[in-house]
């Protein structure tokens, strides 16, 4: 099983969720803000005051060019694109977390000063940027910090940053249609009914007219309801 597929794996879990959206505020709702841009449309379940702060939030900037260019390059070395699926570059993440910053502001510091942190080790270790370095020192320098180290204390201002941001890109990539789909996640299906069972209704002297049984029951359990966009069942 390579990374993703684990990742994918965690996500279908029944404790993905809450260890995921760790790293955002509780009452944040991640992916509905991608972008560096004011979302067109009003966005589902938004209030008018959020969407109101959502715009000013969308207007203003936080990291620089090349902060934003570097949490680019973090963002998809924890998930790069495959064969079925973009990168999370290709999803938006970055400008995500750029919008988380500005949303929920004590990330601001772990954020820039995780990249500070990495861009110091990156240069004792190899005398360049954390972007300079060639991939296998980048893979090096991330190994380092990909997991909690008790015996290495001078990695721990590390390890916070690298599990921030890994929690802030698989929240942010996982919750936009590219990695909705990418799960092969459906969500909620609405089955046609097939009515009250036959002996409930006899318990209680009751029946279905038998033209609203033509219309509104179907034995077929498995069917899938399909409405038109009135909002009326189909078929």
């Amino acid at each position: 099983m390579d990374r993703r597929d684990t990742i994918k794996s965690l996500l279908l879990g029944s404790l993905a969720g809450g260890a995921l959206l760790a790293g955002c505020r509780a009452d944040e709702k991640p992916g509905e803000t991608a972008g560096t841009q004011a979302p067109q449309t009003e966005g589902y379940g938004r209030t008018p005051e959020e969407m109101k702060r959502d715009a000013e939030l969308h207007q203003e900037t936080f990291f620089t060019e090349a902060e934003i260019a570097m949490l680019a390059l973090l963002c998809d070395l924890i998930l790069p694109a495959d064969g079925q699926s973009g990168s999370a570059t290709d999803a938006g993440v970055p400008e995500f977390i750029e919008f988380i910053a500005k949303d929920i502001p004590e990330h601001q510091v772990p954020l820039q000063g995780g990249m500070m942190w990495l861009n110091h080790r990156a240069k004792r270790a190899f005398g360049m940027t954390f972007a300079a370095c060639a991939p296998e020192q980048q893979k090096q320098l991330l190994d380092e910090i990909a997991h909690p180290n008790e015996e290495a204390p001078e990695l721990q201002p590390g390890v916070a940053f690298f599990t921030l941001l890994r929690s802030l890109t698989l929240t942010g990539y996982y919750t936009t249609r590219m990695g909705i789909e990418s799960l092969g996640y459906q969500g909620n299906v609405t089955n046609i009914w097939d009515g009250v069972p036959a002996d409930v209704l006899a318990e209680h002297g009751l029946s279905y007219d038998e033209e609203w049984l033509a219309k509104c029951a179907n034995p077929n359990r498995e069917e899938v309801a399909e409405w038109d966009e009135n909002g009326n069942l189909m078929g």
